[in-house]
């Protein structure tokens, strides 16, 4: 399959606007596609392939549930889409995700691993769980993006392409303050070599000089440059996830905490179960986690044991005044 197919593909989904994460994932699994059917052109591939790579994907991989569906997804957007032909009913039924609880960690929990953490990494596990924010979000954050005075937060494209505000707690003021001060500094000493903070074509173009501003500037820049994945100009992006993921789990061993599976987004569970246990209102968690739809907030409504302590206090009274 000639290179040019993808290449027009890929134009296709920047014209589109979607985010370069997607282009990425969109584009292996077309290429996947286009290889199990043994190098055809999409345009004259019967459309049941789709099923039957999927199947395949299923039976012989044995791939998640998830990773179906954005294979399934990846390839609607193909035909549909940029070919114009429509897939209709495909007979096709995803496997059924496996129901799982989300892990969460006390606060005592929490505290140990944040209190074996130093500077920047400090920073970064202090907002995962004071904001409530995925990883990307957090790396992502530029200087403009906080608020000191109102003690907010700014979220630019989140999950969904959504902007939205959620808390700054007080406890990561000094750190916030010092990665301000440092990313300003670097953002000062790039500007002066002619390089800047990486940015989007189309901000690069609204405007052209923000990449010297210090607005602009992260707040937990990488060490080092690199080419922009679109435009191959070289610049500052934000710290890698993969470097934040390797010193989370050290601190976790170093903090004891074995009993459980923690990543950067169990930071973010267990700040929406605690503000739920400590305020009841479902509808602001669902506001500060950025959910489009309250049923995606309500899985934490099962991790609320004072709620279901209460409940149960209430249904068992005889077994409440035994126990005094």
């Amino acid at each position: 399959m000639p290179s040019q197919f993808l290449a027009d593909v890929r134009s296709d989904i920047r014209l589109r606007g979607y985010s370069f994460a997607t282009e990425k994932t969109y584009l292996l699994w077309i290429r996947r596609f286009i290889y199990f059917t043994d190098k055809q052109h999409p345009a004259e591939v019967d459309v049941s392939e789709i099923t039957r790579y999927l199947t395949y994907l299923a039976v012989e991989c044995h791939v998640t549930a998830n990773t179906q569906k954005v294979a399934l997804n990846a390839l609607v957007f193909l035909f549909q889409k940029y070919l114009k032909r429509e897939v209709g009913d495909l007979g096709f039924r995803l496997a059924t995700k496996q129901r799982s609880v989300p892990t969460v960690l006390s606060v005592s929990e929490v505290t140990r691993i944040i209190n074996v953490l130093k500077n920047r990494n400090r920073v970064i596990v202090s907002l995962l769980y004071g904001s409530g924010l995925r990883l990307g979000e957090c790396l992502r954050l530029r200087v403009q993006d906080v608020d000191l005075e109102r003690m907010a937060l700014t979220v630019h494209d989140g999950k969904g392409r959504k902007d939205r505000q959620t808390l700054l707690s007080p406890i990561v003021i000094t750190g916030l303050e010092e990665q301000i001060e440092k990313g300003i500094e670097l953002q000062k000493k790039d500007g002066e070599k002619g390089i800047g903070s990486s940015m989007s074509p189309a901000l690069s173009r609204k405007f052209p000089n923000a990449f010297k501003q210090p607005a602009w500037a992260y707040l937990f820049p990488s060490s080092g440059y690199c080419p922009h994945p679109i435009t191959g100009e070289v610049c500052r992006h934000h710290l890698h996830t993969t470097a934040a993921g390797k010193f989370i789990r050290n601190a976790v061993k170093e903090a004891g905490v074995v009993n459980k599976r923690v990543t950067a987004h169990t930071f973010r569970h267990s700040f929406a179960t605690h503000m739920l246990e400590s305020s009841g209102d479902l509808r602001a968690v669902q506001e500060l986690l950025g959910h489009a739809d309250i049923s995606t907030t309500q899985v934490y409504t099962h991790l609320d044991f004072q709620h279901l302590a209460k409940v149960y206090d209430q249904a068992h009274p005889r077994a409440q005044k035994k126990a005094k």
